[in-house]
């Protein structure tokens, strides 16, 4: 990741996609729309599948030889069942889990578990990961933290957990006004 003292290196990564309906928006629409029943089996639940299944072969590896899982997280239930399919621990999804945190961030998702876990692991560690776009596909990565790891943590950044603690609550109301100026 990034240029120059990298603290994660890409070993693998493949894509697995198919024109299933999900969530969508037309052109000058407010709302998504939603196809229901589609959204796990055949849309998330088939393509981060078929991502991670063909990120294993074509990086030769199976769910033991991995450090830490991170999914698409829509909610709490979709990666943890997604993770149990693949023969991922509990323990290896645990750090990555945001979504219990703060809710779905949507696209943002699986990035934020990865920098979760990145706030935890130790150099030599591998990290899994696999994103999901609503119906368009997924895209699998395998990560090998590096040893920069450890001097990147020393610069005093916040972790996700402490930016995640300082959440606040707003509701609708107050919603509304900051972001449609009433």
């Amino acid at each position: 990741m990034g240029g120059k003292n990298c603290i994660a290196v890409l070993d693998s990564f493949t894509s697995y996609s198919s024109d299933t309906p999900d969530f969508w928006r037309r052109d000058g629409i407010q709302y998504p729309s939603h196809a229901g029943r589609f959204t796990g089996e055949p849309a998330y639940f088939a393509h981060v599948t078929g991502a991670a299944l063909r990120l294993f072969e074509e990086a030769q590896c199976k769910p033991g030889d991995i450090d830490y899982c991170v999914f698409h997280m829509p909610n709490g239930k979709f990666p943890r069942d997604i993770a149990r399919r693949l023969g991922f621990s509990s323990e290896q999804l645990a750090p990555s889990l945001t979504v219990d945190l703060i809710g779905n961030p949507y696209s943002a998702s699986s990035l934020m578990g990865l920098s979760a876990v990145l706030d935890i692991a130790k150099p030599g560690q591998t990290i899994f990961m696999v994103s999901y776009g609503s119906g368009a596909g997924s895209d699998a990565f395998l990560w090998k933290v590096t040893e920069a790891i450890t001097s990147y943590r020393r610069q005093k950044r916040e972790t996700v957990a402490e930016q995640t603690a300082k959440k606040t609550y707003t509701d609708y109301v107050q919603y509304l006004k900051r972001t449609h100026k009433i």
